[in-house]
């Protein structure tokens, strides 16, 4: 059956298992980075959920927005960078939106996805098309918000969103970052924000079955 919520302490194990596979995936981050730009993506993901990791595990938490908000300023402070600051954005923004939530709902995913990757545009400049992690945030946002019911029925249209927006990427021109100057040359492969992106997306929906 689907469920229905994740409680604080469940958003906050998610989030666990999500900086586990991330930091594992790192080798794969490296490369995806690599053939577009100057490879350390998978390095800063590594290093940014291990500090996640630090800042929640064993700690509790009085809402699912602190949970996320917490992700989000363990990934800022220990990243650096442009990843550093579009992830620690999305998480914070995702969570500030949360407010005082004292579950994770379907409509809670949405608001995640959505005010996230919202904030990651006005950020960071990018827009669907441009070959950034925006590429699978807003099909994430979009595919959730249209997922009425259950926590179970959101993260699994928010992980199909976000990996439908990875492999477009693939057929996308980079005109954002370093990729940009790879011109057509970017043709072809996806790019690694939206790799990550489609990670976490992907492992929030199967912490439900897990």
């Amino acid at each position: 059956m689907p469920k229905e919520y994740l409680t604080i302490d469940e958003t906050r194990d998610m989030m666990l298992v999500v900086a586990d596979k991330i930091i594992e995936a790192e080798p794969i981050l490296t490369d995806a980075d690599r053939a577009l730009g100057d490879g350390d993506h998978g390095i800063g993901m590594e290093r940014g959920m291990t500090a996640v990791k630090e800042a929640l595990d064993g700690n509790e938490f009085p809402c699912v927005g602190k949970v996320f908000m917490g992700v989000g300023m363990a990934m800022m402070s220990s990243m650096g960078g442009a990843s550093g600051a579009v992830f620690g954005t999305l998480f914070r923004s995702g969570g500030k939106a949360l407010k005082d939530a004292e579950s994770l709902d379907g409509a809670g995913v949405a608001t995640f996805w959505k005010e996230g990757s919202e904030n990651v545009m006005s950020r960071g400049g990018a827009k669907p098309g441009d070959k950034t992690m925006v590429d699978s945030l807003v099909p994430a946002a979009e595919k959730s918000a249209a997922a009425t019911g259950s926590v179970s029925e959101a993260l699994i249209a928010a992980a199909m969103g976000a990996v439908a927006g990875r492999d477009a990427s693939e057929d996308m021109i980079a005109t954002m970052g370093r990729a940009k100057t790879l011109g057509e040359k970017s043709l072809g492969k996806p790019d690694a924000g939206c790799v990550s992106v489609a990670i976490i997306a992907e492992t929030m929906r199967d912490f439900i079955d897990s």
